[in-house]
């Protein structure tokens, strides 16, 4: 079994896809106006529509609703793409910090009120 991706559920996959873009520096692929993917060499962050999961029925993700998922991206300098970010970013959750077991964090939401972290592991 290999990791392939997470998907986030939306009702405005433009916004969230442009958003993700700007973040990662990575052109979304989209493949139908429903959805988009933002692949890196680890995985995919694919953004779906609430039409991709419709036929779910009352049982589909709702958007906005995710409050237990942080979605991680390992960045070389931390402090560098928060500055590039800072003016993109409307809920700064946590400025650039040094967590306790080392790490470097900084902690925002997407437009969707997801959590996004950017890391960078110390240096060895």
């Amino acid at each position: 079994m290999e990791f392939a991706s997470i998907r986030i559920i939306t009702d405005d996959v433009d916004r969230l896809a442009r958003f993700y873009e700007t973040v990662t520096g990575t052109i979304a692929v989209r493949p139908a106006p429903v959805f988009a993917e933002v692949r890196t060499t680890a995985g995919v962050l694919a953004i779906g529509s609430t039409a991709t999961v419709a036929m779910l029925g009352d049982r589909a993700p709702k958007p906005g609703m995710n409050d237990s998922v942080i979605i991680e991206f390992l960045v070389e300098d931390v402090d560098a793409e928060f500055a590039r970010l800072r003016d993109a970013l409307d809920d700064v959750v946590l400025e650039p910090t040094t967590m306790p077991w080392g790490n470097r964090s900084t902690l925002f939401r997407d437009p969707d009120g997801n959590l996004v972290n950017l890391f960078s592991r110390p240096a060895s």
